[in-house]
């Protein structure tokens, strides 16, 4: 893919999170760079496919940042093809909890317990054959 589709697509996924893109290098590497408050940053090597290199990287400079990353890298090296916008949504995942924001997970989560608080508990019901005298 041409890398200014890849930047358009980095741009685009920024407009839906917190993140921003600060650079795009395809002299070297190919690479983007993106920072988001409160100091998280990552950037993501694409592929060029003119030099045999098929598969994305994802990586950090900030120690405090790797360990999050492990969802993202995880799913890069699993089976097929994937897409610098299905990657993006992995680290943006990975990345919520240290931006504030519930695990998506947890949502579900939440909503099964506000569904289960919700139900009326059930009457207690009379034994069959036992006289209430």
């Amino acid at each position: 893919m041409d890398f200014k589709q890849l930047v358009d697509i980095g741009e685009k996924w920024c407009s839906g999170t917190p993140f921003d893109l600060i650079a795009a290098e395809e002299s070297d590497e190919r690479r983007l760079d993106f920072y988001a408050e409160p100091g998280l940053s990552f950037y993501v090597l694409c592929p060029d496919l003119s030099n045999g290199a098929d598969n994305f990287h994802v990586w950090s400079e900030s120690e405090d940042c790797l360990p999050f990353l492990q969802l993202a890298q995880d799913y890069i090296s699993s089976c097929g093809k994937k897409t610098l916008l299905e990657i993006l949504d992995k680290v943006f995942k990975s990345f919520r909890p240290l931006l504030g924001l519930p695990d998506v997970d947890d949502d579900a989560f939440e909503d099964y317990q506000a569904d289960m608080e919700e139900e009326e508990p059930e009457a207690d019901h009379q034994q069959m054959g036992v006289s209430q005298q």
